[in-house]
């Protein structure tokens, strides 16, 4: 597996606690991107500016794999607050088009900061919406690296 990361996108605060993007074959992951840093929270309590902001950074290290989001075939977002989800909604809306990700969209507790309402974790395959598949499955044969 590569590490990856993205220009725009914070690393972790300690070297070694995870990466924020890993690269597989032609396999992605991303860890949960939320709006937090350094700064602050980008958007402050707006869950909207949030959403946008956690999906920028899903998008920047996506691309930073060698993908685009129409290759994200499975979200996972965690919201501290599930009546926010249309909100939410309207800022994936402006993000994916076409074949939709899988996903799965839960409430907890808390995330890792005080403040931060939404994390959102992605992965996917490169190169999977470029029209290689057909509506049976894939026409493509995998070889997964050990």
């Amino acid at each position: 597996m590569t590490r990856v990361a993205a220009e725009t996108v914070a690393e972790a605060p300690r070297p070694g606690m995870f990466s924020n993007a890993r690269v597989h074959g032609d396999q992605f992951f991303l860890s949960g991107m939320h709006a937090g840093g350094p700064g602050g929270i980008v958007g402050g309590a707006d869950i909207y500016l949030q959403a946008q902001e956690a999906f920028r950074r899903v998008r920047a290290l996506t691309e930073a794999c060698g993908a685009v989001v129409d290759d994200i075939l499975v979200l996972r977002v965690y919201l501290t607050d599930i009546a926010d989800r249309a909100v939410v909604g309207r800022a994936r809306s402006e993000v994916f088009s076409g074949d939709f990700p899988c996903s799965t969209l839960v409430e907890v507790s808390a995330l890792v900061e005080p403040g931060l309402k939404v994390e959102i974790e992605a992965q996917g395959v490169i190169g999977s919406h470029s029209g290689t598949r057909s509506a049976a499955g894939s026409d493509r044969t995998h070889t997964l690296e050990s």
